[in-house]
């Protein structure tokens, strides 16, 4: 990306955050958490994983289908990484799959009535991986017509359960985007506006992410309404701190074993910017693949718990900045309030 599109992009995206509920359910539901068995308190999610995955399929909108997979072999494969990051204190587990991707919702739900944890699901479509994953009528409809598919799912349930989403989940490749993935973030602020529900984009780089913002700021929404998904992708930490300070929640969610050192550069560098506040840590670990035998090579939830956490306490980040991490963040991220773009 040249200096000048970067620059111009910066530049671009000029917002402050402010905050409006709406009337009605809405206004009710601040600091409110919509889990698959329901509405909690923020108060109530505790130590957060905010970006993993229970089931991944990879084949493409067009041939995803239930009848690909079995749904007792899913749940007896993900069950006990599960339970054991459950016994070891997480309480709210945030499943970024979203439609035609991998998402169903009655897994979720016999998961989270198994192990006791806060499962929360998503509405939205994938827009990366040049639209592999988007539904042939995405091509065709409108923002609007799209958005009012999330909202249905919201007011109504997914795909004829009670189940509603706490999460809009989007993608885009890197910049510029496609017309496509423009509408898909387009579509996400609509469904915002009419339900308070965060919107989290897998992001391709820093270029896309503010490209995003500014297809925000024209909808009237606030860059606090937006989470930027693998931050990590995007190496130059100007991004990250110029996304921080306009509000936007800037999320380094590949914490894995062999990131461990990379992600603790980004969170020191947060740290000494003061910005820890608009910051997210996951893992993106899980994916029982549809279509491997077994569900393939199921990734642990562990490596934050076993190595992550205790590489931030020897580099000095104290309990606080842990609990700012891990639940103060979540809480404020995930609650559902509408967040408008001041004029």
């Amino acid at each position: 990306m040249k200096t000048s599109r970067r620059k111009f992009i910066f530049s671009g995206v000029l917002m402050s955050a402010g905050t409006i509920l709406l009337p009605g359910f809405l206004s009710k539901a601040s600091g409110k958490i919509m889990t698959v068995n329901g509405m909690i308190p923020s108060e109530k999610m505790g130590f957060t994983l905010v970006h993993e995955h229970v089931m991944v399929d990879f084949i493409g909108a067009s041939d995803a289908s239930k009848s690909r997979y079995n749904v007792d072999d899913v749940i007896k494969v993900a069950s006990p990484f599960l339970k054991d990051i459950k016994a070891r204190g997480v309480q709210t587990f945030i499943d970024c799959t979203p439609a035609y991707v991998g998402r169903d919702v009655t897994v979720l739900k016999r998961l989270a009535d198994s192990t006791g944890m806060n499962l929360i699901t998503t509405t939205g479509y994938y827009g990366a991986v040049k639209e592999k994953f988007v539904p042939m009528h995405a091509f065709t409809e409108s923002a609007r017509q799209l958005a009012n598919r999330w909202i249905s799912e919201w007011k109504n349930g997914i795909e004829g359960t009670n189940i509603r989403p706490g999460l809009i989940k989007t993608s885009t490749d890197k910049a510029p985007l496609t017309p496509v993935q423009r509408k898909l973030i387009d579509a996400a602020a609509i469904t915002h506006l009419e339900t308070g529900l965060t919107i989290g984009v897998h992001t391709g780089d820093g270029a896309a992410a503010f490209e995003q913002l500014e297809i925000l700021k024209k909808q009237g929404v606030s860059p606090m309404a937006r989470i930027w998904f693998h931050a990590q992708s995007e190496p130059d930490q100007a991004f990250h701190i110029k996304a921080a300070k306009l509000g936007c929640w800037v999320s380094f969610d590949g914490v894995n074993p062999q990131t461990l050192s990379d992600n603790l550069g980004y969170l020191t560098t947060m740290k000494a910017q003061g910005l820890l506040q608009r910051v997210l840590v996951s893992q993106d670990s899980g994916w029982y693949n549809v279509g491997e035998a077994g569900g393939g090579n199921f990734k642990p939830y562990t490596c934050i718990l076993n190595d992550f956490i205790p590489l931030l306490k020897r580099n000095g980040f104290t309990p606080q900045e842990l609990d700012l991490l891990f639940r103060t963040n979540p809480q404020a991220a995930f609650s559902i309030k509408v967040r408008r773009a001041s004029s």
